[in-house]
Protein backbone atom coordinates (compact mmCIF):
# COMPACT_ATOMS: atom_id res chain seq x y z
CA UNK A 1 0.00 0.00 0.00
CA UNK A 2 1.46 3.76 -0.83
CA UNK A 3 1.09 6.92 1.09
CA UNK A 4 -1.26 8.06 -1.83
CA UNK A 5 -3.70 5.21 -1.41
CA UNK A 6 -3.64 5.39 2.61
CA UNK A 7 -4.46 9.35 2.19
CA UNK A 8 -7.50 8.32 -0.28
CA UNK A 9 -8.80 5.49 2.05
CA UNK A 10 -7.91 7.07 5.42
CA UNK A 11 -6.57 10.63 5.98
CA UNK A 12 -6.22 10.66 9.52
CA UNK A 13 -3.87 8.11 9.32
CA UNK A 14 -1.92 9.39 6.84
CA UNK A 15 -1.73 12.14 8.59
CA UNK A 16 -0.53 9.93 11.90
CA UNK A 17 1.92 7.55 10.06
CA UNK A 18 4.18 10.71 9.55
CA UNK A 19 4.88 10.34 13.36
CA UNK A 20 6.05 6.81 12.96
CA UNK A 21 9.39 6.09 12.06
CA UNK A 22 10.95 3.89 9.64
CA UNK A 23 11.48 0.17 10.31
CA UNK A 24 9.86 0.48 13.70
CA UNK A 25 8.44 -2.19 15.63
CA UNK A 26 4.83 -1.14 15.81
CA UNK A 27 1.61 -2.47 18.20
CA UNK A 28 -1.72 -1.40 17.26
CA UNK A 29 -4.12 -1.57 19.62
CA UNK A 30 -7.45 -1.94 18.15
CA UNK A 31 -5.84 -2.28 14.72
CA UNK A 32 -9.70 -2.57 13.23
CA UNK A 33 -9.09 -4.10 9.49
CA UNK A 34 -5.22 -3.58 9.55
CA UNK A 35 -4.70 -1.06 7.44
CA UNK A 36 -2.87 1.12 9.15
CA UNK A 37 -0.44 -1.73 9.95
CA UNK A 38 -0.42 -2.70 5.64
CA UNK A 39 0.96 0.25 4.61
CA UNK A 40 3.44 0.60 7.51
CA UNK A 41 4.91 -2.83 6.39
CA UNK A 42 4.76 -2.32 3.01
CA UNK A 43 5.84 1.33 2.75
CA UNK A 44 8.02 2.04 5.42
CA UNK A 45 9.02 -1.72 6.24
CA UNK A 46 8.01 -1.46 9.86
CA UNK A 47 7.27 -5.11 11.88
CA UNK A 48 4.74 -5.57 14.79
CA UNK A 49 1.40 -6.77 15.46
CA UNK A 50 -2.47 -6.03 15.78
CA UNK A 51 -4.42 -6.45 18.70
CA UNK A 52 -8.43 -6.69 17.91
CA UNK A 53 -11.72 -9.00 19.05
CA UNK A 54 -14.24 -8.89 16.11
CA UNK A 55 -14.37 -11.85 13.97
CA UNK A 56 -14.43 -9.65 10.74
CA UNK A 57 -11.72 -7.58 11.48
CA UNK A 58 -9.69 -10.21 12.27
CA UNK A 59 -9.58 -11.72 9.22
CA UNK A 60 -9.64 -8.17 7.07
CA UNK A 61 -6.55 -7.88 9.23
CA UNK A 62 -4.84 -11.49 7.97
CA UNK A 63 -5.92 -11.11 4.49
CA UNK A 64 -4.31 -7.85 4.47
CA UNK A 65 -0.72 -9.64 5.57
CA UNK A 66 -1.24 -8.22 9.27
CA UNK A 67 0.73 -10.38 11.88
CA UNK A 68 -2.86 -10.01 14.12
CA UNK A 69 -3.32 -11.20 17.70
CA UNK A 70 -7.58 -11.90 18.67
CA UNK A 71 -7.62 -10.67 22.21
CA UNK A 72 -9.96 -8.11 24.30
CA UNK A 73 -7.90 -4.94 25.59
CA UNK A 74 -10.07 -4.58 28.38
CA UNK A 75 -7.39 -7.63 29.19
CA UNK A 76 -4.11 -5.38 29.23
CA UNK A 77 -1.23 -5.83 27.70
CA UNK A 78 0.25 -8.41 29.85
CA UNK A 79 1.83 -10.80 27.03
CA UNK A 80 4.02 -8.10 25.99
CA UNK A 81 7.30 -7.06 27.86
CA UNK A 82 8.48 -3.46 29.24
CA UNK A 83 9.72 -1.51 26.21
CA UNK A 84 8.78 -4.40 23.60
CA UNK A 85 7.53 -1.57 20.89
CA UNK A 86 9.36 1.58 19.39
CA UNK A 87 5.68 2.52 18.62
CA UNK A 88 2.44 1.74 20.02
CA UNK A 89 -0.76 2.74 18.57
CA UNK A 90 -4.50 3.03 19.98
CA UNK A 91 -6.29 5.14 17.23
CA UNK A 92 -9.49 5.73 17.58
CA UNK A 93 -10.37 2.79 19.89
CA UNK A 94 -9.62 4.17 23.72
CA UNK A 95 -13.29 5.55 23.68
CA UNK A 96 -14.48 2.09 23.85
CA UNK A 97 -12.56 0.99 26.93
CA UNK A 98 -13.98 0.39 30.26
CA UNK A 99 -10.43 0.65 31.96
CA UNK A 100 -9.14 4.01 30.19
CA UNK A 101 -6.22 4.51 32.79
CA UNK A 102 -4.96 1.29 33.00
CA UNK A 103 -4.62 0.84 29.06
CA UNK A 104 -3.12 3.97 29.14
CA UNK A 105 -0.28 2.85 31.64
CA UNK A 106 -0.11 -0.46 29.92
CA UNK A 107 0.33 1.30 26.00
CA UNK A 108 3.20 2.97 27.34
CA UNK A 109 4.46 0.15 29.77
CA UNK A 110 5.07 -1.88 26.58
CA UNK A 111 6.25 1.01 23.69
CA UNK A 112 8.97 3.56 23.72
CA UNK A 113 6.02 5.71 22.46
CA UNK A 114 2.18 6.15 22.44
CA UNK A 115 -0.19 7.76 19.64
CA UNK A 116 -3.75 7.81 20.76
CA UNK A 117 -6.75 9.35 18.93
CA UNK A 118 -10.25 10.02 19.62
CA UNK A 119 -13.19 11.51 19.00
CA UNK A 120 -13.10 15.28 20.12
CA UNK A 121 -16.28 15.90 22.03
CA UNK A 122 -15.53 19.91 21.97
CA UNK A 123 -16.39 19.68 17.69
CA UNK A 124 -18.37 22.73 17.43
CA UNK A 125 -21.47 20.34 16.01
CA UNK A 126 -21.44 18.38 18.87
CA UNK A 127 -21.95 21.34 21.20
CA UNK A 128 -24.77 22.68 18.67
CA UNK A 129 -26.18 19.54 19.09
CA UNK A 130 -25.95 19.42 22.34
CA UNK A 131 -27.55 22.76 22.73
CA UNK A 132 -30.33 21.70 20.51
CA UNK A 133 -30.87 18.90 23.19
CA UNK A 134 -29.44 15.93 21.09
CA UNK A 135 -26.67 13.74 21.52
CA UNK A 136 -23.59 14.42 18.73
CA UNK A 137 -23.51 12.38 15.73
CA UNK A 138 -20.91 13.05 12.66
CA UNK A 139 -18.07 11.52 11.12
CA UNK A 140 -15.88 11.06 13.85
CA UNK A 141 -19.02 10.24 16.49
CA UNK A 142 -20.98 7.88 13.47
CA UNK A 143 -23.50 6.15 15.80
CA UNK A 144 -27.02 7.07 17.62
CA UNK A 145 -26.64 7.59 21.36
CA UNK A 146 -28.24 3.90 22.33
CA UNK A 147 -26.31 1.71 19.55
CA UNK A 148 -22.77 3.22 20.35
CA UNK A 149 -19.36 1.67 20.82
CA UNK A 150 -18.32 4.58 22.21
CA UNK A 151 -18.27 4.45 26.23
CA UNK A 152 -16.20 7.80 27.22
CA UNK A 153 -16.32 11.18 25.77
CA UNK A 154 -13.57 13.30 26.30
CA UNK A 155 -12.27 16.69 25.13
CA UNK A 156 -8.70 17.72 24.39
CA UNK A 157 -8.52 19.65 27.66
CA UNK A 158 -10.22 16.15 29.71
CA UNK A 159 -7.37 14.22 27.93
CA UNK A 160 -4.61 16.51 28.71
CA UNK A 161 -5.62 16.30 32.39
CA UNK A 162 -5.76 12.35 32.12
CA UNK A 163 -1.95 12.06 30.87
CA UNK A 164 -0.69 13.95 33.31
CA UNK A 165 -2.58 12.38 36.13
CA UNK A 166 -1.37 8.85 34.90
CA UNK A 167 2.35 10.24 34.56
CA UNK A 168 2.89 10.66 30.58
CA UNK A 169 3.94 13.68 28.99
CA UNK A 170 2.41 14.87 25.82
CA UNK A 171 4.58 15.33 23.22
CA UNK A 172 2.56 16.45 20.12
CA UNK A 173 -1.26 16.79 20.20
CA UNK A 174 -2.99 17.95 16.81
CA UNK A 175 -7.01 17.92 15.66
CA UNK A 176 -7.54 17.09 12.88
CA UNK A 177 -10.35 17.89 10.57
CA UNK A 178 -10.99 15.71 7.24
CA UNK A 179 -7.21 14.23 7.97
CA UNK A 180 -5.85 17.60 8.45
CA UNK A 181 -4.26 19.74 11.11
CA UNK A 182 -6.07 22.42 12.47
CA UNK A 183 -3.90 25.25 13.97
CA UNK A 184 -6.83 27.43 14.74
CA UNK A 185 -9.13 27.30 17.81
CA UNK A 186 -8.57 23.66 17.42
CA UNK A 187 -10.42 22.30 20.32
CA UNK A 188 -13.65 23.98 18.68
CA UNK A 189 -12.62 22.97 15.11
CA UNK A 190 -11.23 19.62 14.71
CA UNK A 191 -12.73 16.62 15.13
CA UNK A 192 -10.21 14.00 15.58
CA UNK A 193 -7.74 14.63 18.74
CA UNK A 194 -4.29 12.93 18.29
CA UNK A 195 -1.42 12.20 20.98
CA UNK A 196 1.93 11.51 21.15
CA UNK A 197 2.97 10.11 24.81
CA UNK A 198 5.70 8.57 26.48
CA UNK A 199 6.35 8.13 29.81
CA UNK A 200 7.58 11.19 31.90
CA UNK A 201 11.23 10.73 33.03
CA UNK A 202 11.63 9.78 36.69
CA UNK A 203 13.51 11.82 39.02
CA UNK A 204 17.25 10.33 39.03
Amino acid sequence: MTFDELSALRPDLAFIAHWVPKQAHVLDVGCGDGVMLQYLQSDKACTGYGIEIADDKVLASQRRGVNIIQQDMEQGLAIFGDNSFDTVLCLSSLQMMKQVEELLRDIVRVGAEAIVSFPNFAYWPHRMALVKGRMPVSKSLPYQWYDTPNLRCATISDFEELANQVGLEVIECVALADGKAVTFLPSLRGSLAVFRLKKKATAP
